[in-house]
């Protein structure tokens, strides 16, 4: 075959005393293509691809390209031994590491900083270079003549790169490449213009210059260290075969024979190598297809057994989920090959499973690291680390979602024990070129159902009721369903196998989170757990199981109604112990939301406690009661929302059974929703039995008095409630206790007022309201149903004084009936009793009641001080003694203490430890 001589971009001095290298397959197919443009051809004639002297006419594209890639000039080749093992370390920059002159020059100091023994680099194109260089062929082909235009801005992006990075002989070498390479490509483009049509490989032998052109650039920018480096065509060692859908399988033979014919010319201890492009066994240019320059990595990496592999990215790591919908997803330090293969699968931008091959059969670890914060360790993916914990929270690796699905469900009893069913229906799915995605079967044959993309389903259904048409108008098949507006949540470990409670831990988290299951798929390897959620649960679904796994055991968002006494109070108790309940507990508590009546602040990931007034005065917005309930039920971070009620009033409470239906729990001191219509209570609880959505009131009876536990626990273990009688107003216990002696009564009610025991209008307390609703709470507790209006209630507000327009009128007219009290006191004393204000329920009547009563001296209720609550419960345990509860019963830190243990019930319940 006749040879090619092909004129040296180096200068005369350069070149002199050089031996001439053996032409290249790109540097023959271009003067080919230089030889056709220039023959004398009208613009209509066919296309007659060949050498200007006719010895390659005859010959089509592919044909061309094997025969100039033959093309050689006889040399001296010195046998050099190609060493293999840990003295290699690999590396691989993408675009985005290669996108400027400065990130070039970085990636150099990186390779001038590791320590090994040899080194090899493979590198990407400079970011955005290969969609530019397709673009240049769409163009061509399309016949739009701005393909030189766009040309010329390819050679200006890379000289403008070199003339910053390079200077000197360096610079001159590489301007002289490039200026060569861009007039071929001219040459081609404008033959692919005239053509109209470009084969796919000169499509990609076109392509393939930005992988060229950076690996030059950076051999060059090594050198400037006065380090030996030399660049690698891949396309002469890296040989593929097409293996169907569009991708190819390295063939490892005859790549180790070209590496080695290579290394033998050049030897060298770095080596900076072009990533994505590789050739045919015929010598044909093509490419390695999605995710290329991981997987020429990977298969170099193999090829010269090296101790690793490093992938620079600009991401610290692989996450435990997509840090897009899971903000706190953390940095996996370690993966298995498995692992890493089942989490790109599904989604997660890890690698493409063929990258792990490669490496996967000679055990090298993959490195995945951030080349713009080299502090971070990155993520190791190798064999299954033997030295990893075994425990629940360790054996799930991470979490990945597909969305945009739907489900299909074959389903009919005549489907049971025939044979070639599951055939035929994925046959029909496979005619019409659909990706299965799931496959779920029930163990009775009754059904098959599986996932496809949204896109695909239409092209399935149709297809699956053409084949079954005759089954199910016989009625063996019952229906072929389709269910829209699925996701697919994938639970990723290795050591899910041999972890008992997985899957159980997975499903509670789930179920906890109020999302129902559609469909499950495991493995007898169980490396993954695949469920089957609507779409519009699965971020929800997705941050339930990683907080249950990743975060603490419970991981709670917060929003709080009402930051007035009790509220604000809640809030500082929530500050100062947060951090404690954390790190003793496993209990992450986030306020991401508080309200009041005029202005709200919200957050995403957690307020400020430390200045949350502030902020609630500062950078707060309009107060909108839904517009907040909105924001924690639509939160993207956290699984478990709570609402905390602090307030007290009724139009908050009537929205509770529309906040429980949507998953928020709700807890609060509030009495309006429990004492109100019996209806609407009902219907509330119903609806929390019934569901995995909790509600909490335990500081509607005694404050933070352990009253409404105490009673459920009694009725729970199966205990019978007779009576419940008690003193319930921490306001009227602070009265009676100090009306006593010589005081009267109007200046003990201004004394408590002084103190803040009673709301600003005493009335609201006197009036015996506050009482009667406790009473309605622990009445229908025990299973009583009355209505707040069947409550006989005995006033201490004079009759002649309701009418008062204010407070201060009341308080001023008080003294005018402080004789009759006075009488009522004496009266009790001279039969060495008081006076104390009750609530009675009296279960075995089915009725209640409150009222004024004398009891002796030496009774428990006579026992009180200050403002404490009493409650007997008489029961078929506890008849001839009671049971009782004592203890403060009014006061905003005790009363925001009980919601506090409430919010910390609730964290018990969803699985923090007691």
């Amino acid at each position: 075959m006749r040879s090619l001589a092909v004129a040296s971009p180096l200068p005369p001095a350069a070149a002199a005393g050089r031996r001439r290298p053996r032409a290249s397959a790109r540097e023959v197919i271009s003067q080919c293509w230089k030889c056709e443009i220039n023959q004398d051809r009208p613009l209509g004639n066919p296309l007659r691809i060949g050498h200007s002297q006719g010895s390659l006419q005859r010959h089509g594209s592919k044909n061309l390209l094997a025969a100039a890639a033959a093309i050689s000039v006889e040399q001296a080749e010195v046998s050099t031994s190609l060493p293999k093992g840990d003295m290699w370390s690999v590396h691989k920059f993408g675009g985005t590491c290669m996108g400027t002159p400065q990130r070039i020059q970085n990636v150099a100091d990186i390779v001038l900083s590791d320590s090994s023994k040899r080194k090899l680099i493979i590198v990407s194109a400079m970011s955005k270079v290969t969609d530019m260089m397709y673009n240049l062929v769409h163009k061509a082909q399309s016949r739009d003549d701005s393909y030189m235009t766009a040309l010329d801005e390819v050679f200006d992006k890379h000289m403008a790169a070199a003339k910053e990075l390079l200077d000197g002989e360096n610079l001159a070498r590489f301007l002289a490449q490039l200026h060569s390479d861009i007039s071929n490509l001219r040459a081609m483009l404008h033959a692919i213009f005239i053509a109209g049509h470009a084969t796919e490989s000169f499509s990609d032998f076109v392509v393939g210059h930005g992988e060229l052109w950076s690996a030059q650039m950076l051999s060059y920018a090594i050198k400037k260290s006065r380090v030996p480096c030399t660049w690698m065509d891949t396309r002469d060692v890296l040989v593929v075969k097409p293996s169907g859908s569009n991708q190819v399988d390295p063939d490892y033979l005859e790549s180790e024979k070209r590496l080695q014919k290579w290394f033998s010319r050049q030897p060298a201890a770095t080596i900076v190598a072009t990533g994505f492009i590789a050739t045919t066994a015929e010598n044909i240019p093509t490419t390695l297809r999605r995710d290329g320059s991981d997987f020429s990595a990977s298969i170099i990496g193999s090829l010269f057994r090296a101790r690793q592999v490093t992938i620079w990215t600009d991401v610290d790591g692989v996450f435990s989920a997509d840090p897009r919908k899971v903000s706190e997803a953390v940095i996996l330090s370690t993966l298995s090959y498995q692992e890493a293969w089942e989490m790109s699968y599904f989604g997660a931008n890890v690698l493409h499973p063929r990258t792990i091959i490669p490496v996967m059969k000679d055990n090298i670890p993959i490195v995945i690291r951030n080349m713009f914060n080299l502090s971070a360790p990155g993520t190791t993916i190798c064999k299954q680390p033997a030295n990893e914990n075994a425990d629940l929270d360790a054996c799930v690796k991470s979490f990945a979602t597909i969305d945009n699905l739907a489900l299909v469900n074959v389903e009919g009893t005549g489907m049971a024990g025939v044979p070639g069913t599951a055939s035929t229906i994925f046959s029909a799915a496979k005619a019409v070129g659909a990706n299965v995605i799931m496959i779920s079967q029930a163990s009775s044959e009754h059904s098959v159902c599986f996932a496809v993309p949204e896109k695909e389903v239409a092209a399935v259904s149709t297809a699956l009721h053409v084949r079954f048409r005759d089954a199910l108008a016989a009625g063996r098949l019952s229906k072929v369903e389709v269910i829209h507006g699925c996701s697919i949540l994938a639970a990723v470990g290795l050591r899910m196998a041999s972890t008992p409670g997985v899957s159980a831990i997975l499903f509670d988290a789930l179920a906890k989170a109020n999302i129902n299951v559609r469909a499950i798929a495991q493995g007898c390897s169980e490396y993954n757990i695949t469920v089957v959620l609507k779409q519009e649960d699965c971020a929800r679904a997705l941050r339930a199981v990683h907080s249950r796994f990743f975060l603490s055991k419970t991981t709670l968002a917060v929003g709080v109604i009402g930051p007035g006494l009790i509220g604000g109070t809640l809030l500082n108790q929530l500050r100062d112990q947060a951090a404690v309940l954390k790190e003793n507990m496993n209990i992450d508590l986030r306020v991401i939301g508080i309200t009041g009546t005029s202005t709200m602040h919200l957050s995403d990931i957690g307020v400020d406690l430390k200045q949350w007034k502030e902020l609630l005065q500062k950078e707060a917005k309009p107060a909108d009661l839904a517009s907040f309930v909105r924001h924690l039920s639509e939160n993207h971070v956290f699984p478990n929302k709570v609402l905390v009620d602090c307030t007290a009033d009724t139009n908050v409470a009537s929205h509770y059974y529309d906040w429980l239906k949507k998953g928020i729990h709700v807890i609060t001191p509030n009495k309006k929703a429990n004492s109100g219509p019996l209806d609407q209570y009902l219907k509330l609880r119903t609806l929390q039995r019934a569901s995995y959505t909790h509600y909490f009131y335990e500081a509607t009876v005694g404050a933070g008095l352990p009253i409404i536990s105490t009673l459920q626990g009694l009725l729970e273990t199966g205990d019978k409630i007779l009576r419940i009688e008690g003193i319930f107003s921490g306001t009227l216990s602070y009265i009676f206790n100090n009306f006593e002696g010589t005081r009267t009564f109007s200046d003990v009610v201004a004394e408590a007022k002084d103190a803040g025991f009673t709301e600003p209008d005493p009335r609201d307390d006197l009036s015996g309201t506050d009482v009667a609703r406790k009473v309605i709470i622990l009445a229908r507790e025990s299973a009583l149903r009355l209505e707040l209006s069947d409550i006989p209630v005995k006033s201490l507000v004079p009759e002649a004084l309701r009418s008062c327009s204010s407070a201060d009128e009341f308080m001023q007219k008080l003294p005018s009936f402080d004789q009759d009290w006075d009488r009522q006191r004496d009266e009790a004393e001279a039969a060495g009793e008081v006076l104390r204000y009750v609530g009675v329920v009296d279960v075995a009547n089915r009725k209640g009641r409150v009222e004024l009563q004398r009891y002796k001296r030496e009774h428990p209720f006579a026992q009180l001080s200050g403002s404490d609550n009493i409650i007997a419960f008489t029961t078929s345990r506890y008849k001839e003694q009671p049971l009782m509860v004592r203890g403060p019963g009014a006061g905003a830190e005790v009363t925001a203490g009980g919601v506090f243990c409430d919010i910390l019930r609730l964290a018990s319940y969803l699985g923090a430890p007691s």
